[in-house]
């Protein structure tokens, strides 16, 4: 589990599948174990605190994405207080106001530390998988982001098979990209470099 301050009222979490699956939430029922679900967010916003100093009383705004590669990312926002503060005899079960969004998202984001790891990456992926993706460069790596909405199940688990070979899943979302990332390819990232580079191995 990894938690970020994005602002002072803003954090993000990230847990991999191997960290809900530690904690008996499966991929297939994350949406199912609700019980499940509200231990790991108390877990989370104890580590939170911890970590971070974030007190998560108050009203909250909890986004959940899942993404097939990553995991799950939580963005918590704490809202400020309508009227008058709890006292602090309220249960802590009672302070938490959660306005929660769950959403799926079939995008895929992999972190490579050179532009040589995310060549091989692409020669790896052209020819097997029809994608397309973009290449940023994001706090000196380079990310691959991509939305395989034509890849499911077994042929999408293939896919991240090979970026993993050669990259890591990252939690960076789509916004964080486009607003601090640079562009280095827009669209067709995989064949753009297939067509310009070549690999270490050749």
């Amino acid at each position: 589990m990894k938690i970020e301050r994005l602002s002072q009222d803003k954090i993000r979490i990230f847990l991999t599948f191997d960290d809900l699956s530690e904690r008996g939430i499966q991929r297939e029922d994350l949406w199912k174990e609700m019980s499940k679900l509200q231990d790991l967010f108390a877990e989370m916003m104890d580590q939170a605190y911890t970590e971070l100093g974030f007190d998560a009383t108050g009203p909250l705004a909890v986004e959940v994405y899942a993404m097939p590669a990553q995991g799950m990312v939580v963005i918590v926002t704490r809202t400020r207080w309508q009227g008058a503060q709890a006292s602090d005899d309220d249960e802590l079960d009672d302070v938490y106001e959660m306005e929660v969004t769950l959403e799926e998202s079939d995008t895929v984001v992999f972190a490579f530390r050179d532009f040589d790891d995310f060549i091989e990456a692409a020669h790896g992926v052209n020819g097997q998988f029809d994608v397309s993706g973009a290449l940023y460069q994001y706090n000196g790596q380079w990310i691959y982001h991509v939305e395989p909405t034509t890849l499911e199940g077994s042929r999408l688990q293939a896919l991240i098979a090979i970026l993993a070979e050669y990259g890591e899943a990252t939690s960076v979302t789509t916004a964080i990209l486009e607003e601090y990332g640079k562009v280095i390819i827009a669209e067709n990232a995989i064949a753009v470099t297939v067509q310009h580079f070549k690999p270490r191995s050749v």
